[in-house]
C-alpha cells in the first residue's frame, strides 16, 4: 500500500507541477492586457476547455462505462453532463447572493470564479484517474501505462494552468495572486489521487460519472461566460488554437 501511495504521489505531483508551470505564464506578460489580447486569451481558455471536455473527460467516461457494462455507455456521460451543468448554474445564481452581504461582485469576478471552479473540478477526476492507475498497476507493463497516463495528463495541464491564471490579469489581479490561484486549481490532483489509492475499490465504478460531471461544469463555463466575452476575430483564433493544442496533446499522449 505504501508503495502504491508513493507512486500515486509521484504521478500526481508531476501533473500538479505542470499546472504550476502553465500558471507561471503570467510572469511573462508585462503591463495591463489590451482588450484584443484579453479576448484572445479567453478564447484560448474556451478552446482548451472544450477539447478537454471531449477527449479528457467524455470519451474516457464512455469507454469506462462500456467496459463496466453496468449501464448503457451513454447514460453516465449524459447524466453527468446534466448534473455538472446544473451544479455550475446553481453556483452561478448563488454567488451574487452570497457576496451581496459583503461587497459587490462584478461580472468579471464572477466569470473568473466559475472558470476556476470548472477547471478545478476537471482536475479532480484527472488526479483520481492517475491515482487509480497506479493503485491497480501490477507488473512493469501496467506501471508503464500508469506513468504514460500521468505524463499525458501532466502535459495537458500546462495550458490549463495558463487558462486559469492568464485571464485573471485582465481585471488587475497581481501576478503572484494569479499564479497562486492557477497553482491551487491543480493542487486537488495529488490530494484526490492519493485519496483514490486509499479507496480504489469504492471509487472505480463512479469514475464515468465523475468525469462527465466535470465535463458538464466545463461546458457551462465555456458557453455561458467565456465565448460571449471572447467574441471577436482574435477570440475565435484563440479558441481554435487552444482547441487544437489540447486535442493534439490528448490524442498523441492519451
Amino acid at each position: 500500500m505504501l508503495q502504491c501511495i508513493a507512486r500515486a504521489a509521484a504521478g500526481t505531483g508531476f501533473t500538479f507541477l505542470m499546472t504550476a508551470l502553465g500558471a507561471a505564464a503570467v510572469f511573462f506578460f508585462h503591463g495591463e492586457l489590451r482588450p484584443g489580447l484579453r479576448r484572445a486569451l479567453l478564447g484560448f481558455a474556451a478552446g482548451v476547455m472544450t477539447a478537454a471536455t471531449v477527449w479528457s473527460l467524455l470519451l474516457p467516461a464512455i469507454e469506462r462505462s462500456a467496459e463496466a457494462g453496468r449501464w448503457p455507455p451513454w447514460l453516465p456521460a449524459a447524466a453527468g453532463i446534466a448534473l455538472g451543468v446544473a451544479f455550475l448554474a446553481a453556483l452561478d445564481s448563488a454567488i451574487p447572493k452570497l457576496e451581496a452581504r459583503q461587497r459587490h461582485l462584478s461580472a468579471v469576478q464572477k466569470q473568473d470564479l466559475l472558470l476556476i471552479t470548472a477547471i478545478t473540478l476537471h482536475n479532480i477526476p484527472e488526479g483520481m484517474a492517475v491515482g487509480l492507475a497506479f493503485a491497480l498497476a501490477e507488473g512493469a507493463e501496467a506501471l508503464a501505462a500508469a506513468a504514460a497516463l500521468a505524463l499525458g495528463i501532466g502535459i495537458q495541464n500546462f495550458p490549463e494552468g495558463a487558462a486559469v491564471a492568464l485571464p485573471l490579469l485582465r481585471e488587475g489581479q497581481g501576478r503572484g495572486r494569479a499564479f497562486g490561484i492557477g497553482v491551487l486549481s491543480g493542487a486537488v490532483e495529488p490530494v484526490f489521487g492519493i485519496a483514490t489509492v486509499l479507496a480504489a475499490a469504492l471509487l472505480r465504478p463512479a469514475m464515468p460519472w465523475l468525469l462527465s460531471f466535470a465535463a458538464g461544469a466545463m461546458l457551462y463555463v465555456v458557453v455561458e461566460e467565456l465565448v460571449p466575452q471572447a467574441h471577436s476575430r482574435g477570440g475565435t483564433c484563440g479558441f481554435v488554437t487552444g482547441f487544437l493544442i489540447m486535442m493534439v496533446l490528448d490524442v498523441a499522449l492519451g
